[in-house]
Order: C-alpha cells, then structure tokens, then sequence
C-alpha cells in the first residue's frame, strides 16, 4: 500500500488476495524484511503494514518456530494450531 510502511521484521500487515482491494479482517505479522511485498510505483500493490509489534517479539519468534505440515494444498501449516489470545494497542 502506498501509506510509506515496509514489511519489515516485526510489522502486521494486511492479508489479501491478488486483487489489491481485497483486504477484509485477516492480517499477518512479518517475522523477517518481506521487501518483496512493498509497494511499487507502477508496479506491486504491495501489502498494507499498519502496525509493529513493540513487545514480545520473542514470543513472535516462539510462534514460527513451531512443527508445520501441508494441509490441504497449503504449505508451513502449524501442526498444532497457534492462537493468539490477546493483544492490545497502544500509543507511542
């Protein structure tokens, strides 16, 4: 998106699929610089980042390092699922 955030380590982006407008309720959070999903200038729509985790990154790193299988046709699926129970939003 073209709001000046990268995907980098440690940011939440919005889920999508091909269609850049498609965005709804999913998200994401980058555990390594995504370049790959910036926004481009005429080009890659990108990924809208519209937070960063300030706290608990080891707990993100926790997260990804968990057992995965395929499912389904989908690849890095948590064998056991992962929940997030809470979070909350704060200023800085």
């Amino acid at each position: 998106a073209k709001n000046g955030l990268k995907n980098e380590r440690g940011t939440i982006a919005m889920a999508r699929t091909n269609d850049p407008d498609s965005a709804t309720c999913q998200f994401f959070i980058n555990h390594k610089d995504n370049d790959f999903l910036n926004y481009v200038e005429n080009g890659n729509p990108g990924y809208a980042v519209f937070g960063k985790i300030i706290e608990g990154m080891d707990v993100v790193d926790a997260i990804a390092s968990v057992n995965t299988t395929t499912r389904m046709g989908y690849n890095n699926v948590p064998v056991k699922p992962v929940e997030i129970k809470s979070a909350r939003v704060v200023s800085q």
